[in-house]
């Protein structure tokens, strides 16, 4: 309930600063591009039904562009410096896409008033929005310091460093402690100095049950130097809550290097693991590419559709699309779309990774396959939000059962969204069994630990590369 009410003050603000920007911005055209004095802006106002149009569509605009790049999704946490990266980047990107559509077509005495339309759009879209944003972060924050916000919490561990932990929470904020619901035991025959202080909810092992039945919005870990696997079982266990904060004790920070980060409100003393790979600004711009490049390849790529189309038609008997299952981001179940490439009845007998010679893959299949044509659809699910340009390529819940058991640190890629391409994709090929997963999963991983935007221009310069020269496995 209080996650709505926020989103809801969010929104009005926003919405409030869209309609106070347009009302500028109209106000500004009509002076800079008519010369009108003030009385002839309100009498232009009044009758203009262009203007009463853009008061409806600018907020809405908005609106939707704030949601889309998920700035609604996650209310509370957010510091002073983050809603500035955040909101800066996307009135940025907002402000040209609206300009170039809008805009653009206006008419000018130079082209130096273009320059000045959307320079007084961006400030004042900026500056409105943020002003409000940091005023209501910076309250919440104050008010989650002093124990009048607070969230369902448990610790991990019960030794003597927990019990620090515990203390030390309740030191810088007592009104903490109504919100701490319990422990987690970790190791066998360890040393319990909370069971005197909280309730024991149960074992670490437990801790996504334990999560999901008690409403848990954080988890303090309190681990000592050598323990950090813990961490990767807390992450592994955890994966499919989304709001889920996880935080560390300092001691032991010295293991930990860009997956952490300090975000303090006021001296609170904890770090917190930053679940994202990327900076804000980068993840929004890695967003704006997958969209903007997925639809003018869609574009281009419309002749080629159309014989691929006929080509899948004519080769055999079936649908011309092939949805398949596969897992997502945060363990999220998807459709991947593909060109059939395959017989119908290719996995009548269960699943089966496809192999060289694959007598089940059709003639034309093959040529599609050879050029990685087959897989082009799948900007369409870059568009929905399921994958991005670059990430690990998703599997079936089947296989990922297999290869966790052997590596359950493959849990870790459902961290970020698959690809269409990706590292692994470059260096090693398609897999035809699960030894051959494991092989490539080493490419992945390495990927994620090195996630950047030039990283991800690379991979796709070398995908086009690979396409072109037919090389790769």
């Amino acid at each position: 309930m209080r996650k709505a009410k926020l989103t809801f003050f969010y929104v009005l603000f926003d919405t409030l600063a869209a309609i106070l920007t347009w009302v500028g911005l109209y106000c500004y055209r009509k002076y800079v591009g008519e010369s009108l004095s003030l009385q002839e802006i309100f009498r232009a106002v009044s009758i203009d039904r262009k203007f009463f149009e853009g008061l409806m569509v600018y907020p809405l605009y908005w609106l939707f562009f704030h949601a889309f790049f998920g700035y609604y999704n996650k209310v509370f946490g957010k510091s002073r410096l983050d809603e500035l990266g955040t909101t800066l980047g996307v009135t940025l990107f907002g402000s040209l896409l609206f300009f170039f559509i809008f805009i653009l077509d206006d008419i000018v005495n130079s082209p130096n008033d273009y320059v000045k339309y959307l320079l007084f759009m961006f400030f004042v879209q900026f500056t409105l929005t943020y002003l409000p944003r940091v005023f209501v972060t910076s309250h919440i924050n104050k008010k989650i310091h002093r124990g009048e916000i607070g969230f369902n919490t448990i610790i991990v561990g019960c030794d003597k460093m927990a019990l620090k932990a515990y203390e030390t929470l309740l030191s810088h904020s007592p009104q903490l402690k109504k919100y701490i619901l319990g422990y987690l035991t970790v190791e066998e025959n360890q040393e319990d100095e909370l069971k005197d202080k909280l309730n024991c909810l149960g074992h670490i092992s437990d801790i996504d049950n334990i999560v999901k039945e008690h409403g848990v919005e954080e988890v303090v870990a309190a681990f000592h130097n050598g323990q950090q696997k813990y961490i990767q079982q807390i992450f592994l266990l955890t994966r499919n809550s989304h709001d889920l904060v996880i935080s560390l004790v300092p001691q032991i920070n010295d293991f930990l290097t860009k997956s952490v980060k300090t975000s303090s409100i006021l001296n609170e003393p904890l770090i917190t693991i930053n679940p994202e790979y990327l900076p804000t600004w980068q993840r929004l711009l890695k967003r704006f590419f997958d969209i903007v490049i997925s639809i003018v390849a869609m574009i281009l790529l419309f002749p080629l559709y159309i014989f691929l189309i006929m080509g899948v038609k004519k080769s055999s008997p079936g649908p011309v699309f092939y949805l398949q299952e596969r897992i997502g981001y945060k363990g999220k179940p998807f459709n991947i779309i593909k060109f059939r490439s395959m017989n119908v009845d290719a996995e009548s007998s269960g699943p089966r990774l496809s192999s060289e010679g694959d007598s089940r893959i059709t003639p034309f299949g093959k040529f599609m396959r050879q050029y990685r044509l087959d897989e082009t659809p799948q900007f369409f699910n870059v568009l929905r939000g399921d994958m991005s340009l670059v990430g690990p390529r998703p599997e079936r819940q089947y296989y990922i059962d297999q290869i966790t058991e052997r590596a359950p640190y493959y849990q870790l890629l459902l961290g970020i969204k698959p690809g269409i391409t990706s590292w692994g994709q470059v260096k090693f090929g398609y897999a035809e069994n699960v030894d051959e997963m494991l092989e490539r999963l080493r490419w992945d991983i390495l990927y994620i630990e090195n996630m950047s935007i030039q990283m991800d221009i690379k991979i796709l310069i070398y995908t086009v590369l690979i396409i072109l020269k037919k090389e790769g496995k």
